[in-house]
């Protein structure tokens, strides 16, 4: 009788040890998926930021080949006007 009990209480102890386990797993499973959301959350922001530089780059870069372009007419109405 004592052996089952002892028996009883490992295999309820083992039994307690792998719940444990699998509440580990589900936290850690949790707390990933926390950290993927707050990676993704950053990851969009990056690309919103690499986006919204690449316009102004563009702009910038539209702005000066204005400039140059009404520069050089210039340049070519003055050789002409002379």
């Amino acid at each position: 009788m004592k052996r089952e009990r002892e028996d009883w209480e490992r295999l309820y102890h083992k039994i307690l040890k792998g719940i444990e386990a699998m509440i580990d797993v589900q936290r850690m499973v949790k707390d990933m998926k926390k950290m993927v959301e707050e990676m993704n959350t950053t990851i969009m922001e990056m690309k919103g930021m690499i986006l919204m530089a690449s316009i102004n780059n563009w702009t910038v870069n539209a702005m000066n080949i204005t400039q140059i372009s009404e520069d050089l007419q210039y340049l070519v109405q003055s050789d002409i006007d002379k």
